[in-house]
């Protein structure tokens, strides 16, 4: 599932759950759902956060690329 599937589902799974209207079992379910969506996609976030590259500016004031450091 893509990232935005995955937050699409969630969305769903949120305002189904805002409702109110599910019963416990349904809720527990959806909750147990949307739980795993978040970790899913927590892991492709940091996936991403790992291949991104930051734009610094080099000596000569033209942009140099360096990997990123989530630390700074």
């Amino acid at each position: 599932m893509s990232f935005e599937q995955a937050m699409a589902r969630l969305e769903e799974i949120v305002k189904t759950l805002e409702k109110g209207d599910a019963s416990l079992e349904d809720a527990l379910s959806l909750f147990e759902e949307g739980t795993a969506l978040v970790k899913s996609c927590s892991k492709q976030l940091d996936t991403a956060e790992q291949k991104i590259v930051k734009l610094v500016k080099g000596a000569d004031g033209n942009p140099v690329e360096t990997e990123f450091d989530s630390n700074e």
